[in-house]
This record gives C-alpha cells, sequence and structure tokens, in this order.
C-alpha cells in the first residue's frame, strides 16, 4: 500500500495547499483524449487534460485549479502543466497538421499575456507553430466580463493561436463570445450530446447551433459521445469533429494515440453515398483561389494582390490548411497610399502581421446543399464568398454570382428530371428527398410506393392512350390529397409513383390513402367497357404471350415506416425493405402493406 493510499484525503490536501507546483510536478500527468474528423475519421488534434491530482487529495482537476487559485498558484500550475502539454505533444508525428487543445482558466486571463508569451517562447524552441495550439475559454465564468479579455483575444489571435468556446450551452456568455469574437471551434457540451438520437428537442438545438456556427466561420466540436448512436446522429447534423469515448478515452501514454479511426467513416454505411446533385453542381462553380497563409509576409500579400489585378480579396488559411477567413485589398490601400506606409507595415515596433487583416468569412462543407449556400449568403451581409472546405482543409471558394449558377442549374436539372405526362418530380429528385428525410428524424416518416396492378393488360386492350390517361388521373389525385408543406410526390416511371410524407400519423396517412384509392378504383373503371366492368375482368395476354385473364386495374400502395428517432445515413440501405414491402401490397387484398422500418433493424 502506498502511503498515499493510506492518507485521508483531506489531510493530503491541507499540506498540498502550500506547495501544490512542487507537488504536482511529481504527480501531475498530462493525458490526450483524440478529437476526430466526423466524415473521415481522421484524427484533427488532442484535448490535453490533468490526471494524477487524487494522489495529493484532490478528486478532480477542477478542485486542484481552485486551491491553487486561493493559495495564489495558479499561475504556476497553469504554467507548468500547459508547459509538459507541449513538450508531449512535440513527440508525436506530424504535429504540424494536428492540433493541441489546451483549457485556459478564465481566472488566468489577467495574466493570460505573460502565460502566452511565456509558451511562444517554449513552442519556439520545441518546433510548434502557433496554428497547431487551440485555447479553450472555458464556461466556468463568464470570460467576457474580465478587462484584459479583448486584448488577450487579439493577442492569441495575431499570433496564430486558435481559439475555442468550451462546453458551449452551459455557462456564460457563450452567445457574446461566439457574437463578438474571431472563434475557430465551438464545443458543444455533453448535456446536448447524451441522448440525441431520442431526443427531437435535442436534435433541433444542433442543428441550428451548426448552422449558426457555420455562418460565423466557425467549426463544431461535439464533446462527450458515448455511444454510436450519438456519434452517427451529429455527424448526419453537420458536425465537423468529435470527441468522447466512444471515439477514444484519455490516455497519457502517447504509444496509444492514433492517427486515424477508419472504421467511423463507414460506420452505419451500408453502401459508400455517392455524390449529390448539388454537391457535383457546386464542385463545377468553385474557384480555388491562391491562399495567403498567416505566416506568410505581408510584402508577399502585397505582391499576390500587385499579380491579380482584378482581385479584390483572397483566402487565408494557418499551417494546417483550415480556413482563417479572407483578407481585402481595400484594407491595405490606406497603408499604400500613406507615405512610408509599406515600411510601417513592416516595422517591428508597429507589429501588424497578416492576422490583423483577416475578416471571418462563413465556412460550408463540400456536402452542403445549394439551398443551405444560397441562406448562409442572404443571411450575411456585405459577404464576398463562401469558403468551401473538403474535411477541414480549404478547398476553394463559391462566390455570389457562382452560387446563381448553381441554383439556376439546380432548377434546370429539377425541369428535366420530371416526368413529362404528370409534371411529377423523378427519381433524382425521390432519392434527395428520401436521403434528407432519413437524416432528419425529429418526426415520423413515411414513404408510399404506389404501383398499377394488372396495368398491362389493360394497357394493351385499350391502348396507350387510355393507359396515359389512367397514369394522368392517379397524379391529379395525388395532388388533390397530398399538398401541404412536408409532402413530396414523384413519379418512378410507368405506373410507378412515390409519395413522402412527414409528420403524419399511421392512422392519418391511412385515412387520406383510402380515399386516395377509392377515388382511383371509381374513376378508372369508367376506362373499361361496360361488358368489361360487369365481368369484372379482361383477357389478355401474360408476360410470357399466353393468353389469360386478369383482374381489373387497382393500384396498390407499399407504406414504409421511418418512426421519430431513426436516423439513417444512407437511404439506400432500406432498398430490400422497399422491395418486401411492395410485393406485400400487391398479394394483399386491400392492395396496402406497411413496414416499420425498425423493426428490420
Amino acid at each position: 500500500m502506498s502511503v498515499t493510499a493510506a492518507v485521508e484525503p483531506g489531510v493530503l490536501r491541507r499540506y498540498a495547499s502550500d506547495q501544490i507546483v512542487t507537488l504536482a510536478k511529481l504527480v501531475i500527468e498530462n493525458a490526450f483524449q483524440p478529437i476526430v474528423e466526423a466524415g473521415t475519421g481522421a484524427v484533427f488534434g488532442y484535448e490535453s487534460l490533468m490526471r494524477g491530482q487524487e494522489r495529493i487529495g484532490f478528486g478532480s482537476p477542477v478542485e486542484i485549479l481552485d486551491e491553487a487559485e486561493r493559495s495564489g498558484q495558479l499561475f504556476g500550475l497553469e504554467q507548468m502543466v500547459t508547459s509538459r502539454a507541449l513538450a508531449k505533444f512535440a513527440t508525436l508525428p506530424n504535429i504540424a497538421a494536428t492540433t493541441l487543445f489546451l483549457n485556459l482558466d478564465v481566472r488566468l486571463i489577467a495574466q493570460g499575456a505573460a502565460l502566452v508569451d511565456g509558451l511562444l517562447q517554449h513552442m519556439r524552441k520545441a518546433g510548434i507553430a502557433p496554428s497547431s495550439v487551440c485555447f479553450e475559454f472555458s464556461e466556468r465564468f463568464d470570460n467576457t466580463i474580465v478587462p484584459e479579455f479583448s486584448a488577450l483575444v487579439a493577442k492569441m489571435r495575431n499570433a496564430g493561436f486558435k481559439l475555442a468556446i468550451d462546453d458551449f450551452g452551459v455557462g456564460h456568455g457563450e452567445m457574446k463570445l461566439l457574437s463578438d469574437y474571431p472563434v475557430d471551434y465551438l464545443k458543444i457540451d455533453r448535456h446536448f450530446i447524451v441522448d440525441i438520437d431520442r431526443s427531437a428537442r435535442k436534435r433541433h438545438i444542433l442543428r441550428n447551433l451548426v448552422n449558426i456556427a457555420h455562418v460565423l466561420g466557425t467549426r463544431v466540436i461535439a464533446e462527450g459521445i458515448e455511444t454510436e448512436a450519438e456519434f452517427l446522429t451529429c455527424r448526419e447534423f453537420g458536425v465537423d469533429l468529435v470527441q468522447g469515448w466512444f471515439i477514444a478515452r484519455p490516455t497519457v501514454l502517447v504509444n496509444e494515440l492514433k492517427q486515424s479511426f477508419p472504421h467511423l467513416q463507414d460506420l452505419g454505411k451500408t453502401v459508400r453515398n455517392s455524390q449529390s446533385l448539388d454537391e457535383i453542381l457546386i464542385r463545377k462553380q468553385i474557384e480555388v483561389l491562391p491562399t495567403i497563409r498567416e505566416s506568410d509576409s505581408i510584402d508577399s500579400v502585397f505582391e499576390l494582390f500587385r499579380r491579380n489585378p482584378r482581385r479584390a480579396y483572397f483566402p487565408v488559411v494557418n499551417a494546417n490548411d483550415e480556413p482563417r477567413g479572407i483578407i481585402h485589398e481595400y484594407q491595405l490601400k490606406e497603408y499604400i497610399y500613406q507615405p512610408f506606409g509599406r515600411d510601417l507595415l513592416k516595422n517591428k515596433v508597429y507589429e501588424r502581421s497578416i492576422s490583423h487583416f483577416v475578416e471571418m468569412a462563413p465556412i460550408v462543407g463540400l456536402d452542403s446543399d445549394a439551398d443551405t449556400l444560397m441562406t448562409i449568403f442572404a443571411n450575411m451581409e456585405s459577404s464576398d464568398c463562401l469558403i468551401v472546405t473538403e474535411g477541414t482543409h480549404y478547398a476553394g471558394i463559391v462566390s455570389a454570382a457562382s452560387l446563381i449558377k448553381v441554383i439556376n442549374e439546380k432548377q434546370l436539372k429539377i425541369a428535366q428530371d420530371q416526368n413529362p405526362l404528370t409534371g411529377l418530380p423523378g427519381n433524382r429528385a425521390i432519392h434527395d428527398f428520401m436521403q434528407s428525410a432519413g437524416r432528419d428524424g425529429d418526426e415520423i416518416r413515411h414513404f408510399c410506393y404506389c404501383d398499377f396492378d394488372n396495368f398491362k393488360p389493360f394497357n394493351d386492350a385499350y391502348g396507350f392512350h387510355l393507359g396515359d390517361h389512367a397514369i394522368s388521373l392517379f397524379a391529379a389525385l395525388m395532388r388533390r390529397y397530398f399538398f401541404a408543406e412536408g409532402h413530396f410526390l414523384g413519379h418512378v416511371g410507368g405506373d410507378d409513383f412515390f409519395i413522402g410524407v412527414t409528420g403524419w400519423s399511421m392512422q392519418e396517412l391511412r385515412e387520406v390513402l383510402d380515399r386516395l384509392l377509392a377515388d382511383f378504383h371509381a374513376d378508372v373503371l369508367e376506362f373499361y367497357s361496360a361488358e368489361d366492368r360487369a365481368a369484372g375482368r379482361i383477357r389478355g395476354h401474360d408476360r410470357g404471350g399466353a393468353e389469360a385473364e386478369f383482374p381489373l386495374m387497382r393500384c396498390s400502395i407499399g407504406i414504409l415506416q421511418l418512426p421519430e428517432g431513426l436516423v439513417i445515413d444512407n437511404i439506400n440501405r432500406v432498398s430490400t425493405s422497399i422491395a418486401g414491402i411492395k410485393a406485400k401490397a400487391k398479394e394483399s387484398a386491400i392492395g396496402v402493406a406497411f413496414l416499420g422500418l425498425a423493426e428490420t433493424n
């Protein structure tokens, strides 16, 4: 038994309080927990977490930090822990493409400038670029009320550090931080992630937080993911990066740290998604402008604008190739036209680097839909462009003019995809609706597959003209009964149709479908001769060419239900269920069959 195990924690704490930093050097270790790209499983960075404080009587990192603050040793403790984290980080491979997340206690903001200067000196010796370090502002206290806070943020930003808001949603002043300061990452607190796959309210909050953050050029990290369902939900709602025990637990051992978790990329996917129409169109309009690196000289920026006289701005990226914003030529013109303006910018005393001129810009992923991009543009004042990323890396920009081309081409493609007989959207639009509905588990969803039975014998006997009338009749009845927002009508082709309904109960849906079928079966009888109506059947030829008798035409409907809370990454995984439910509907006496998708999983 160790000596510390035999001593009461309270006694240890009493003795440790006077010498926290000295004792912490003996017992405190830095554990690293991976922060991973949600879409690829590649490790983006690591959060440094304190471990070992229980050996000197403190139950948690918060307790030892509070005691250090009370005894006037917080600065020394933070400096020691952070320096050790940087030293451990420096031993990892490829640190230039990895980010170390460090927590900054709000009580040190007044001394933050001295802390940052010390870290910069340590990092220069270790060969760590500032762009490889992100400071997390803890929300245990309100950062924004500290007088020195604005100056510290400016100092960190201009030095090239990245900034994050930690525990977003449960602390103080997060919205003020997000709206007033250039924040790179938003870390959503575990409270909003736990059981998110079963909570429509949490999904609604997450979706809107992600949208707000992306408009402001901020990436989103989901903290505390502990289940596969939580991970899949966060990924589908646009979260950029994930962290939690489901991915990996913190470890003090460097050799246990992985550089990627490739299984996450295909998790929940039976078949890899093909590119959506929106992504194809957006890729065509991306303009890959030359980038400015934060570490570049001011002279190189002047030269870039000189070589590109028609270009008013360029994207700015950090050493990890992550977008930081854009730099406008007009911001530099006042120096260009001032006497000795260029010399002033290059003067070390004046301290004007590229970071001083960077403006945040909306950041979107390549997999975003065109309507979302247009909404972002509409809600941003004086936006020149959207910065597009692939994963977390810069891929190019989309201007307002290019986005209008995307929207116009999309509308043209949709029009071309419409069935000329019914005017209803075709297979591409149906797939896009199903994909979108599958990813949004806030409400119950129903996919209805409608198919005429015995249509071929009717078409053969009465001709294509009346066959087309039957198809047009069903399309008109669909429009009569399904017209509200959330309803989607599609024409698969021939006598196959699709109805998508969101938010209705099964009983509500069945009542409307029953009326639709009753009207169709009554109206379509008028297409038959009096003799065939009286007989209830017609003579014709089967697919093998043999003569046979066939019942009169009817429509059968297979209904596939996606219950509230079920999120599907790739709608192709339901294809087997679709085929089965359509077959059951044709075999059913009433021509209707139902299957809840949860029963198949």
